[in-house]
């Protein structure tokens, strides 16, 4: 059993900064690429950013240059800090993983976070 838990979510005025991190706990092997979606109501999750166990990472378009997502393999971690947050970064935040454990290897997801950005 994994289970993924995001925190870091909130409340922010347009121009500022948070930073979500997403903690994986349970029967861990190894843990693969860790991924950042979104959700705003009324659309369809989308990739916000990814990072790969080499530390490759990749980047939805309207994010670039403002979101650095980022890791920790000792403490099965993914981060994304979100600077020069827009209303349109409004959605919930949901953390992905591969997970390697004893029984099988496949993703897993966080419950999500909720980050709204005000005008």
């Amino acid at each position: 059993q994994v289970h993924l838990v995001e925190s870091g979510g909130g409340l922010v005025e347009a121009g500022g900064s948070l930073r979500l991190s997403c903690a994986a706990s349970g029967s861990i092997i190894s843990i693969g690429a860790m991924y950042w979606y979104r959700q705003a109501p009324g659309n369809q999750r989308e990739l916000v950013a990814e990072i790969r166990t080499g530390g490759s990472t990749n980047y939805a378009d309207s994010v670039k240059g403002r979101f650095t997502i980022s890791r920790d393999s000792g403490k099965n971690t993914v981060y994304l800090q979100m600077n020069s947050l827009k209303p349109e970064d409004t959605a919930v935040y949901y953390c992905k993983m591969y997970v390697w454990t004893t029984m099988r290897s496949e993703d897993y997801w966080g419950q999500g976070t909720q980050v709204t950005v005000s005008s």
